[in-house]
């Protein structure tokens, strides 16, 4: 009996000690998984942050290149009405 009772005991033992173990397993699991969604989510925003730049530097270069368009019309259009 005293067997018995020794035996559960150490299985018990051995099932939360298992259960402990999975549970540190999964925490580090976690907390890896976390700093790589960070590290995603960092890369992303960088990435994205580059492609408005690069956005607002060729839409600025366009609207200059259409304001010269306008003055070299205006331009023309001044010299023709003096004609």
């Amino acid at each position: 009996m005293k067997k018995a009772i020794l035996g559960l005991a150490f299985v018990a033992a051995v099932l939360v000690s298992c259960e402990d173990k999975n549970k540190k397993e999964l925490e580090n699991k976690v907390d890896s998984l976390e700093v790589k969604t960070e590290e995603v989510i960092d890369t992303a925003a960088a990435k994205l942050d580059k492609a408005v730049d690069s956005t607002q530097a060729k839409a600025g270069e366009a609207l200059e290149k259409g304001a010269e368009k306008l003055d070299e019309a205006a331009e023309k259009l001044k010299e023709a009405s003096k004609k």
